[in-house]
């Protein structure tokens, strides 16, 4: 295991001599300076969330991959996790309608390698620091099916637009039969006054692309008065 997964996994044990927490606040801070650098000026984004299992010309490929480029061609860029499957497709997707495709790739002792569609790639050794870059960056999010990680940042989208830390973010969850036993989970929730019915409503689930493009073009336009310029120059994110 390569010294940076040491380091987090490290994070996670309990107190450590202070001198190394400090060590720890030092390496955090410099990945969040680093991404806030490199995403500056990377312009409107949609974040695509999904599994890294998926193969090229499944269902999920194909429908990451069209969701992607229809957004593209209303002018978002857009920004995955950087890595295979689900992200693959949807930077893949990017660069269908020229315009910027971005990573933020997690470094991992197996599986997860940067795709070779992107224009910008940043590699993280902390995952909550990643979350950050693809949720300060986004003007909604299209959840994909996918695992643990999917569910995580579905969930960690959802509790910050609960909570009022974002306002008025619009996510979108494709595969209706996918995802049919958490929408009877959340039906239950509501059913034990967990959650409210009108939380609900903070998520769209559909299978149609030209749907899902449509709630977030509406949603931008509408609440945030954001008119994504048409095609930006991904020559602003030089491959790196």
């Amino acid at each position: 295991m390569k010294i940076n997964q040491r380091h987090e996994r490290r994070l996670l044990q309990g107190p450590r001599p202070r001198l190394r927490e400090l060590g720890t606040v030092v390496r955090v801070t410099r990945e969040l300076l680093r991404g806030f650098r490199k995403l500056h000026f990377v312009g409107p984004c949609v974040t695509i969330f999904g599994s890294a299992r998926v193969a090229e010309g499944s269902i999920e490929y194909d429908t990451a991959r069209e969701v992607a480029r229809r957004l593209g061609e209303e002018g978002f860029s857009i920004i995955t996790g950087g890595g295979p499957g689900v992200m693959e497709a949807a930077n893949r997707g990017a660069r269908d309608a020229d315009v910027m495709s971005i990573g933020c790739n997690i470094r991992l002792p197996h599986e997860q390698k940067p795709n070779d569609h992107l224009d910008v790639s940043i590699d993280f050794n902390y995952f909550f620091v990643r979350k950050v870059m693809l949720v300060k960056y986004s003007y909604a999010f299209v959840v994909m099916p996918g695992g643990f990680g999917t569910m995580d940042e579905l969930f960690e989208a959802l509790t910050l637009i609960q909570t009022g830390k974002i306002h008025d973010f619009p996510v979108v969850v494709m595969g209706s039969v996918f995802w049919r036993d958490l929408q009877e989970q959340l039906d239950a929730m509501v059913d034990h006054r967990m959650i409210d019915r009108t939380d609900l409503d903070l998520v769209l689930v559909t299978d149609d692309a030209e749907e899902a493009v449509a709630y977030i073009r509406h949603a931008v336009r509408e609440r945030f008065a954001l008119r994504p310029q048409l095609r930006p120059i991904r020559a602003l994110g030089e491959r790196r």
